[in-house]
């Protein structure tokens, strides 16, 4: 995964149809935010690998608020993620 870590970003309406889909990567609150709703929405391998970073995305996922079925899922196919929501417990 090599999606943006700066910036401005628009997502598709597929993705977020929520009229605030445009994010400032440069602002925590709006980088997380993007990560969820793309981990929330994706449908595909392209999007997931078009807006994640894979740093970016260990490094966020302890705070990241995701329903628990989209967590479990992602921490089943990637153990480091669910390493790393313990370690910031």
């Amino acid at each position: 995964m090599n999606g943006p870590t700066a910036g401005q970003v628009v997502l598709s309406r597929r993705l977020d149809w929520s009229g605030r889909a445009r994010y400032d990567l440069d602002n925590p609150r709006r980088l997380a935010s993007m990560y969820e709703t793309v981990l929330r929405e994706a449908t595909t391998t392209e999007d997931l690998q078009q807006w994640l970073n894979g740093p970016t995305l260990l490094r966020l996922w302890g705070s990241l608020v995701l329903p628990p079925p989209v967590r479990l899922a992602w921490e089943a196919k990637h153990a480091v993620l669910a390493e790393a929501r313990r370690a910031a417990a």
